[in-house]
């Protein structure tokens, strides 16, 4: 079966009519204007026009820097690649994916008096024990304590 999607007009509706609404820019206060439904539709049809627009391009700028980045550190026209990358307003950073081990040691003290239990040393380190950086360029996203035993 097909279906036909058919417009209806609201009997109230009125192209024509003014409408007062406000406009805000950025973070300046707002102003009041008055317009035209008609003008008000073209405007926000105009708004995702754009906004379309704004998606694909920002897309294709994606897949620029994505080239540039890659071929950067081989390339013999670097100079070329940079102009491209700040005409475009592309920050030339790539990721790169890593793993560290640490090896830590230290001291635990603990009174046994007031402690009815075995310790369980494992425990204490997974729990005390944990990576940060100071670095805002890395960023730490797991981590894991093994390998832990008494020296």
């Amino acid at each position: 079966m097909e279906e036909t999607n058919t417009v209806t007009v609201p009997d109230t509706y009125n192209p024509n009519l003014l409408v007062t609404y406000k406009v805000i820019r950025g973070y300046s206060d707002a102003e009041y204007t008055t317009d035209k439904v008609t003008s008000i539709e073209w405007d926000l049809h105009n708004a995702r026009q754009a906004q379309k627009t704004n998606g694909v391009l920002q897309g294709k700028i994606d897949a620029v820097k994505e080239i540039i980045c890659e071929a950067y550190p081989d390339s013999q026209d670097q100079d070329t690649l940079r102009e491209i990358a700040e005409a475009l307003s592309i920050e030339l950073i790539k990721e790169v994916e890593w793993t560290a081990s640490i090896e830590v040691s230290g001291t635990y003290s603990y009174n046994i008096l007031e402690n009815e239990y075995d310790l369980d040393l494992e425990s204490e380190i997974t729990d005390a024990i944990f990576a940060e950086s100071n670095n805002g360029n890395i960023e730490i996203g797991d981590q894991e304590v093994c390998n832990v035993r008494e020296a």
